[in-house]
């Protein structure tokens, strides 16, 4: 067990390895400054681009920028920076997922991190610090697990293009630049492409979820999965004798690999176990999706997420089959594609697993999950809107689907497209059927309250009257009695007269 253990430590740091070598990719933004005169350039700057943060694709943000001589790694106490702003930060000291946080939560509209490192590719236009060396690969802006709440974009510019910006910025001059985002889009027709994994927990609501867009998209948008596995064999998951070191992590014999999900060999979902499910998904695109929209594969996506995403069904033929029933899906065909392409079993190439191998290298995939729109890798959260705009904004113009001209710019566009491209209202706003309703609710209160105010004020003009009434009767009565006794004597009067 030991020669194991030690075997999974030796593919998990050949894993970060890959990682750490692997090129960070095209970008989809353009960075340039238009103050000062004398640091424009027609191009724009080079630049790498954060894995984290929502990005606003289509757009474009222009602010001056501040320079924080601060790195960030706490929230500042006494700055003093009118929003909004670009905010330059130098890297180091932390991660940048804490520095753009930090600056997100002090008004910034944007980050632009400092390299503080030269590039050795930039030996003849970088000048080093002192007593530093220049780096081989170049910083990859990954998130830390933790970029979920960040939502500005932050870029890196290199230390020879950072240099001469805080330098005016030191002197209290004023530095403008604009990021704009974009992607290719060359023509009518978007091509998508989702790097994932059956384990992969980040993406598992957005696969849940964004099968209802594909299908509103239709042929306009093709896309294809692909699964995240490694190489066993040069993560020497087979010593010299041609025996498996890598336990349960491997498939054909130590040729295909995947992490354990549950962190424990001896329990639950084993890497092979992954690569299984893998294969199986990618059969079902090859059976499934040759319309380049798969209906079928999100389906069973979908449902599998549903009743086998646990430690106990992910490996079981029969929760695989119950979940293919379910979506009238014929488990025999995707178990002979399996075969087909060299099975799972034997010491054996599978061509479908070596297509996935040559693709992550070639494309450079370090995080995962990671989407790419004709060909750009499309940064910020794996959620419905981010990767639902990016896919709008691959259309050349004027040539979207109706779909994106209906949703694309709503307050939410899952919303509006399970409702068929109806819009709801926007934040902060009703819609017209909710004020008219609350409008006439509002007069009918009105109007009973002013029936029941006028009820009340007549029963209290009516009691005020019979007070009244109440109060000054008696004394008509008395005066009456009154009255009547001085007529009686006056008869009396003018009776003894007559006799005398």
């Amino acid at each position: 067990m030991t020669m194991y253990r030690s075997s999974l430590v030796k593919a998990f740091l050949f894993a970060l390895s890959v990682c750490s070598t692997a090129q960070a990719g095209k970008v989809s933004s353009s960075l340039k400054i238009h103050l000062p005169k004398d640091l424009t350039r027609v191009n724009g700057y080079d630049h790498r681009e954060a894995l984290f943060g929502i990005p606003p694709y289509g757009g474009s943000i222009q602010q001056n920028v501040v320079y924080a001589d601060h790195d960030m790694c706490t929230p500042p106490t006494n700055a003093n920076w009118k929003s909004p702003y670009f905010l330059l930060v130098d890297r180091g000291n932390c991660s940048f997922v804490q520095k753009v946080r930090n600056a997100q939560h002090a008004g910034a509209a944007a980050v632009i991190i400092a390299d503080n490192t030269c590039q050795c590719s930039h030996e003849k236009v970088c000048t080093p610090e002192a007593n530093t060396e220049c780096e081989k690969h170049e910083p990859i802006m990954a998130d830390d697990g933790s970029g979920f709440d960040i939502t500005i974009p932050s870029v890196l510019m290199f230390k020879q293009d950072a240099d001469p910006i805080k330098e005016q910025l030191k002197k209290k001059k004023t530095v403008r630049i604009e990021l704009q985002w974009s992607l290719p889009n060359p023509d009518d027709h978007v091509e998508w492409d989702l790097w994932t994994s059956p384990t992969d927990f980040v993406s598992t609501r957005f696969k849940a979820e964004f099968g209802d867009a594909v299908k509103a998209l239709g042929n306009s948008a093709t896309f294809k999965p692909h699964m995240y596995i490694y190489d066993g064999l040069d993560a020497n998951c087979r010593d010299d004798e041609g025996m498996t070191t890598c336990f349960n992590l491997c498939t054909n014999e130590g040729r295909y690999c995947a992490t354990d999900p549950d962190g424990d060999i001896d329990f639950g979902i084993s890497g092979a176990d992954v690569v299984t499910e893998s294969i199986r998904r990618l059969c079902i695109w090859e059976l499934y999706g040759d319309d380049g929209v798969g209906q079928e594969w999100w389906d069973y996506v979908r449902v599998f997420t549903d009743k086998c995403d646990t430690s106990a069904d992910f490996m079981k033929d029969a929760c695989v089959r119950a979940v293919m029933e379910d979506i009238d899906m014929d488990y025999d065909m995707v178990d002979q594609c399996i075969f087909r392409h060299g099975g799972l079993q034997d010491d054996v190439a599978n061509d479908v697993l070596d297509t996935q191998l040559d693709d992550k290298e070639s494309n450079g995939i370090v995080i995962m999950p990671v989407v790419y729109v004709n060909g750009v890798a499309v940064r910020g959260a794996l959620e419905f809107a981010v990767v639902f705009k990016a896919i709008c904004a691959g259309y050349a113009e004027d040539t979207a689907p109706a779909i994106c001209n209906q949703c694309a710019s709503c307050a939410d566009e899952k919303e509006c497209v399970l409702n068929g491209g109806r819009c709801s209202a926007a934040a902060g706003s009703v819609k017209q059927s909710t004020f008219v309703g609350s409008l006439a609710l509002t007069i009918v209160v009105c109007s009973m309250v002013g029936v029941l105010m006028y009820m009340r004020q007549q029963r209290m003009m009516k009691d005020q009257v019979r007070g009244i009434l109440k109060e000054y009767m008696p004394l008509d009565l008395q005066n009456q009695n009154v009255d009547n006794a001085f007529d009686d004597d006056d008869d009396d009067l003018q009776l003894k007269g007559e006799m005398s």
